[in-house]
C-alpha cells in the first residue's frame, strides 16, 4: 500500500508541473496584506484539490457510478477538451464531447499495454491503460486539439494515479473479504463443549421440569440463531448483550447457584455498533476460568459504561486468576489453532484489525485475584450493520 501511495504522489507531482504550464487554475483568495501567490502555487493547489475530489469515487472501484463521479474532475485536472473512462468492455463515463471511437482507442491501448496516440479532426486522443495489481481493467482517454509530448506524459501519469486509487480500492475490498471469511470461520468455532453441555443440561430437565426444559431450549435456539446467522461485520451492543444474556441463562442452568452473574449497562450505549460476537467469548472465558476448581462457585460481572466518544466494557471474574505473563501468551496465541475456540486472542485480533492497535484487549490479572478484561469500542461506526 505504501508503494501505491508513493507512485500516486509521483504521478501527481508530474501532473502539477504540466498543469502549471498548460493552464491557470483559480486559486484561493489572497488575504489582505499578504503577497500574491505564484501562479505555480495556484496550479498546485487546484490540481491537488481536483485529485482529492476524484479520489473518493475511485476508491470505490471501477464501475459506471464511480467513473461518472470522477471523470469531470479528471477532465478539469487535465484541462483537455474531453475525458473518458472505459472498462475492458465498454465506455463507462465521459465528460465533454467524445468521439464514437473512444472504445476503439481504449482497446488499442489495452492491447498494446501502454499509451497510444490517435490523430483526428477536430480532436485527437491519448488513451492509456488502467491497471490493478498488474491486470488491465480499463483505460483513460483524453481528447484535445493539441497533442503534445507533454500531454501524453501527463495523461499517462494521471492514468497511473487513477490506477493507484483503484488498487487501493481493491486492497480495501480484499480486507473486507478477509474479514467476512474470518466471520464465517468465527461462527464455525462456537465451542462444541458448550453445545454439548447445553443440550445435556436441557435433556436433564426434560422429565423433571418439562417447562424449564422448553424455556432453555428456546434460549439455546435464540443463541444459536444469533451466533450462526449470516451477519455483517457489526451488530448493536444491545443485540450482543442479548446474546450474552441467553448464554448466561444456559450456563446458569448448568452450574446452578454456583454461578453468580450481574450485568450493569448504561442504556445510552445500547445502539452503539460493535464487532459481531465480541462479548460472548469474553464471558465464556470468564466462566471457564472463574469456575475452574472453585467448589463454592464463582461470580462473573459485566459492566458497560458510557465514556463520551467510546463505550467501555469490562468482563470480570473472581476466579483463581493467572500469571500476567501467561495472560500475555494467551493474547499472542494463534486464534485459528484447533482447540482455541472463540478465545481472547480472536477478539483481540479483530479489535486491532478494525479499530487499530490501541483498541486491543487489556487483561488485568494475577494469581489469586481473578481476571478483568477491558474492551473499548468507539461510537463511530466503521462498517455497515
Amino acid at each position: 500500500m505504501l508503494t501505491t501511495a508513493c507512485v500516486a504522489l509521483c504521478c501527481l507531482a508530474t501532473v502539477l508541473g504540466f498543469a502549471a504550464g498548460r493552464r491557470s487554475f483559480p486559486g484561493p483568495r489572497r488575504a489582505a496584506g499578504r503577497p500574491r501567490p505564484r501562479r505555480a502555487d495556484e496550479a498546485t493547489y487546484a490540481a491537488l484539490h481536483l485529485a482529492a475530489m476524484a479520489a473518493p469515487a475511485l476508491r470505490a472501484g471501477l464501475d459506471r457510478d464511480s467513473a461518472r463521479k470522477a471523470v469531470r474532475h479528471l477532465r478539469a485536472l487535465l484541462g483537455t477538451h474531453a475525458v473518458a473512462i472505459t472498462s475492458t468492455e465498454a465506455a463507462l463515463a465521459w465528460d465533454g464531447p467524445c468521439t464514437d471511437d473512444v472504445l476503439t482507442y481504449a482497446r488499442a491501448a489495452l492491447a498494446a499495454g501502454q499509451a497510444q496516440v490517435f490523430a483526428g479532426e477536430p480532436h485527437g486522443a491519448v488513451a492509456v491503460p488502467l491497471t490493478v495489481d498488474g491486470t488491465v481493467v480499463g483505460a483513460l482517454a483524453a481528447f484535445d486539439d493539441e497533442l503534445s509530448a507533454g500531454l501524453v506524459r501527463t495523461v499517462t501519469e494521471v492514468a497511473g494515479w487513477v490506477s493507484g486509487q483503484l488498487e487501493l480500492a481493491e486492497l480495501d475490498a480484499s480486507r473486507r473479504r478477509a474479514l467476512e471469511a474470518e466471520m464465517r470461520a468465527l461462527r464455525a468455532q462456537i465451542s462444541p463443549h458448550f453445545v454439548y453441555n447445553a443440550l445435556t443440561t436441557i435433556a436433564s430437565f426434560v422429565r423433571t421440569d418439562p417447562q424449564r426444559a422448553r424455556e432453555l431450549l428456546l434460549d439455546f435456539a435464540d443463541f444459536s440463531r444469533y451466533a450462526l446467522r449470516r451477519a455483517h461485520d457489526f451488530t448493536t451492543l444491545a443485540d450482543e448483550l442479548t446474546c450474552v444474556d441467553r448464554y448466561l441463562l444456559l450456563e446458569r442452568a448448568r452450574f446452578g447457584d454456583k454461578l453468580r452473574f450481574s450485568m450493569q449497562v448504561a442504556p445510552e450505549v445500547l445502539p452503539v455498533p460493535v464487532p459481531f460476537l465480541c462479548l460472548q467469548p469474553l464471558v465464556e472465558n470468564a466462566i471457564k476460568h472463574g469456575m475452574r476448581g472453585r467448589r463454592g462457585g464463582g461470580e462473573v460481572r459485566v459492566v458497560v459504561r458510557d465514556a463520551g466518544p467510546e463505550a467501555h466494557i469490562t468482563v470480570e471474574d473472581d476466579g483463581a486468576g493467572m500469571d500476567p505473563e501467561r495472560a500475555r501468551r494467551v493474547l499472542d496465541e494463534n486464534p485459528a489453532r484447533e482447540g482455541n475456540g472463540i478465545g481472547l486472542a480472536n477478539v483481540d485480533l479483530r479489535m486491532r484489525q478494525i479499530y487499530g492497535d490501541s483498541y486491543g484487549l487489556v487483561v488485568e490479572t494475577a494469581l489469586g485475584i481473578g481476571t478483568k478484561v477491558r474492551l473499548r469500542v468507539p461510537k463511530t461506526q466503521l462498517g455497515s450493520l
